[in-house]
């Protein structure tokens, strides 16, 4: 299956990796000007909840579900560039902790779309943020250029409001 192996490519980039744990993040983050994406080369979708279990200017710490899999996972920083910190864990677990500390959950689905060379994870929220679109894209370095798709609208991410750990303030 083609998550599978996006999936895979994650874990060699450094995430859930036991010899490197750590990744530098480097993402640039849209919102959606219009619908041309729905018809654009889409390689796999995923339905996500997650959660937080600490949120700071400067850092969170996220637990994500997706339909066969949980991670936990810290971020530190701001901007383009970020630490982050996953660690796969018992998908059962993930949802224990959810449920026992009774924690409010974005569910989202995300769309993974290859442009070019490029491939965009595309959020579709639902619940009290339906309606909500954000593209994201990671990067080898700050300067890496990349192919802008025309469904692209405002890049908002320099935008602490767009940061999935903020948007659980309008839950």
């Amino acid at each position: 299956m083609l998550l599978t192996q996006i999936e895979t490519n994650r874990l060699r980039k450094g995430k859930n990796n036991s010899k490197n744990r750590i990744l530098k993040e480097i993402e640039r983050k849209f919102l959606i000007a219009n619908d041309s994406w729905k018809t654009a080369k889409c390689i796999g979708q995923r339905e996500l909840k997650q959660t937080y279990l600490l949120r700071g200017t400067d850092r969170s710490v996220r637990i994500r579900v997706t339909d066969n899999m949980a991670f936990f996972t810290i971020k530190l920083g701001t901007g383009l560039t970020r630490s982050e910190f996953e660690y796969e864990i018992p998908q059962n677990e993930a949802n224990e902790i959810i449920l026992e500390a009774n924690l409010s959950c974005l569910h989202k689905t995300r769309y993974y779309i290859q442009n070019n060379n490029d491939t965009w994870e595309l959020d579709v929220f639902h619940g009290k943020l339906e309606g909500l679109l954000i593209a994201e894209l990671e990067l080898s370095d700050e300067d890496q250029f990349f192919d802008k798709p025309s469904w692209l609208g405002a890049e908002v991410t320099f935008d602490p409001a767009y940061l999935n750990s903020n948007l659980m303030d309008r839950l």
